[in-house]
C-alpha cells in the first residue's frame, strides 16, 4: 500500500496558479499588503461571513498578536488538549497559562472547570475549537461576562464552521485561524485574526507591521506578521475549491463512521448538533475493550505505511516549560489525560481513495 498521510493538503492544479505568479512578478510587489493580499482579505471575509479580518503569515503570529491587541496580561485559562502554539503564544507575551480540564464528549474546555480556575490575576480565556467542533460558546461567554474577562478563540481547526447558521468565528472578542498546509483550507503557511470592529482591526494591522501607522510613525511595538503575495494568491485560488474539498471530507467521514460503528473498543465522537462541520479531522478513541492498546494500534498503522497521528499527545501541560505549573497536575486534568492517551486521528483528505480508506477500516476491524 502506498504511504497515506493524514495531513496531505488539497491543492488545485498547478497550471491554475501560474497566472497568479505571473501577475505577482508583473506587479513587482511581493509583500506589504499588495493587491492579492487586499483582494484575498476581502474575499475571505465574504466567504466566512465576517466583517473584519486581518491576514497573517501564520496562525502562531496571529495568536501572539491577538493577545497584544487586547492588552492581555496576568493569567489566561486555556486547554492542555491542543497544539503547543496555543500555550506558547501566552509565554511569548509573558502571560501565565492556567490549564483547565476538558469535556469528555466535545474534547473542548469544560466551562465548569473554567470558573473554578479563575483568580484575581485572570484576565482572559483562550479556548480551542478542537477538531473544528464548537466550544460551549454560550457558557464560556456567560463566565467571561460575570468576571469581566476577554475571550480569544483558537479556531485553527474551525475554518468555515457555523453554529446555528452563524460563523463560529464571530464569537468571543477575537478568533484566530490557521492556514497551515495541514488544515482544511491552506496557503502553505498563513493565518488570520477575525475581529468585531474596524478600530480593533486597525490596531491589529499596525501590530502585524512593526507598529507602523505611516512611513515615519510607529505607534506600538509590533512584529513582522504580514502575509505575502504568494500566500494570498494561493488563498484566492483555494477558495474556488474549498466547498469541493469539504464535501469530499464529509463523504470520507461518513464512510469511516459506517465502517467503524460496530467495532468493539473503538469510540467515535458524535457529530455536534446545529453545526456545519468542515470535517477537518477524524479522531477515534481506543478504549480498553479494544484488543490492542492505542500505541500498539498506532504502530500497526505505521508498519503498514499509514501515517496517523496521536493528536493531541502528549498534553501541552506535559511539556517541560509547563509541567511545573500547579494547573498542570494530572489530578487537575483527568479527562484530558485519558483522551490524550487513547486518541488517534485517521487520514482524511480529499484525495484519499475509497480503496485505501476501506483498507484502513479493515485494519482496525480485523484486529
Amino acid at each position: 500500500m502506498p504511504k497515506i498521510n493524514v495531513t496531505q493538503p488539497f491543492l488545485p492544479p498547478l497550471e491554475e496558479f501560474v497566472p497568479y505568479l505571473e501577475q505577482i512578478w508583473e506587479n513587482r510587489q511581493l509583500t506589504n499588503s499588495g493587491p492579492f493580499h487586499q483582494e484575498f482579505e476581502k474575499a475571505l471575509a465574504e466567504y466566512l461571513n465576517v466583517k473584519h479580518l486581518s491576514l497573517f503569515a501564520n496562525g502562531t503570529l496571529a495568536l501572539v498578536t491577538a493577545l497584544q491587541a487586547l492588552r492581555i496580561t496576568g493569567e489566561v485559562i486555556t486547554t492542555p488538549y491542543s497544539f503547543a502554539a496555543t500555550a506558547h503564544s501566552l509565554l511569548w507575551n509573558n502571560i501565565k497559562p492556567v490549564f483547565a480540564d476538558i469535556d469528555p464528549i466535545s474534547l473542548n474546555l469544560d466551562p465548569n472547570r473554567i470558573e473554578e480556575a479563575i483568580t484575581p490575576q485572570t484576565t482572559a480565556i483562550l479556548p480551542v475549537h478542537v477538531y473544528g467542533r464548537p466550544c460551549d460558546i454560550d457558557a464560556i461567554q456567560k463566565i467571561a461576562d460575570i468576571y469581566g474577562l476577554k475571550v480569544i478563540y483558537d479556531a485553527a481547526h474551525a475554518f468555515g464552521v457555523t453554529y446555528h447558521e452563524n460563523s463560529i468565528l464571530k464569537y468571543g472578542d477575537l478568533s484566530i485561524l490557521s492556514f497551515h498546509a495541514t488544515k482544511v483550507f491552506n496557503t502553505f503557511e498563513g493565518g488570520a485574526i477575525i475581529c468585531p470592529d474596524k478600530k480593533t482591526k486597525q490596531r491589529i494591522d499596525y501590530l502585524k507591521n512593526f507598529g507602523f501607522a505611516d512611513e515615519v510613525t510607529v505607534v506600538a511595538p509590533g512584529i513582522n506578521g504580514k502575509m505575502n503575495e504568494f500566500q494570498a494568491a494561493l488563498g484566492l485560488l483555494q477558495l474556488n475549491y474549498i466547498e469541493l474539498a469539504i464535501n469530499r471530507r464529509q463523504e470520507i467521514d461518513f464512510l469511516y463512521r459506517d465502517g467503524l460503528k460496530d467495532v468493539k473498543g473503538i469510540r467515535l465522537l458524535p457529530l455536534p448538533i446545529n453545526t456545519r462541520q468542515n470535517y477537518s479531522y477524524f479522531p477515534i478513541i481506543v478504549d480498553p475493550e479494544y484488543p490492542l492498546s492505542r500505541d500498539d494500534l498506532y504502530q500497526k498503522f505505521r508498519d503498514h505505511n499509514i501515517y496517523v497521528r496521536r493528536y493531541f499527545y502528549p498534553l501541552v501541560s506535559d511539556f517541560p516549560m509547563y509541567r511545573g505549573l500547579v494547573s498542570s497536575a494530572k489530578s487537575n486534568l483527568k479527562v484530558a489525560k485519558i483522551i490524550s492517551d487513547s486518541i488517534i486521528c485517521l487520514p482524511i483528505f480529499p484525495a484519499l481513495k475509497v480503496s485505501d480508506q476501506i483498507n484502513i477500516i479493515s485494519l482496525i476491524a480485523k484486529v
